[in-house]
């Protein structure tokens, strides 16, 4: 289950798929469990005098979902997410959009110190269904070794 370090090569863009429709329902909650109180993100009367002129997903939301389409391809058999750097909201999100996610691979480092490991540095993309980039973000993952036959 899940990729090791061998499987990642420095120059490779991985398509995640599938991508995942953000629903109104889904920000509402996720924006009430956050505890974040913008009504953006909850209050259609006050968002539709905004300049987007209605709700915008909570920017947080599709971080996490954005992480979470990676998991399968990226994670799914890491030690450890170990930093999340450059965070960047290219444009909105709203209701009803599709996010679908692609990642480049930066960097594959071997450890110096334990044989067993290694890090991925990667460049997570965010696009909406119209192809827009609309989030990104790179981070490093802790990723095993394939284990000696």
């Amino acid at each position: 289950m899940g990729r090791y370090l061998e499987d990642f090569t420095a120059g490779d863009v991985i398509k995640h798929w599938p991508g995942r429709t953000i629903r109104e329902f889904d920000n509402t909650w996720f924006t009430l469990l956050t505890l974040n109180s913008n009504p953006l993100h909850f209050d259609e009367h006050f968002a539709k005098q905004s300049q987007h002129g209605r709700c915008l997903v909570n920017g947080t939301l599709v971080f996490s979902l954005t992480v979470g389409l990676t998991v399968r391809d990226v994670s799914e058999n890491a030690i450890a997410n170990l930093e999340y750097e450059k965070i960047l909201h290219h444009g909105p999100t709203f209701h009803d959009d599709t996010i679908y996610a692609e990642s480049e691979i930066l960097a594959v480092t071997p450890s110096s110190s334990k044989p067993d490991r290694g890090v991925v540095y990667l460049e997570t993309r965010a696009i909406n269904q119209k192809g827009e980039k609309v989030m990104s973000f790179r981070r490093r993952v802790l990723i095993p070794r394939r284990p000696a036959a």
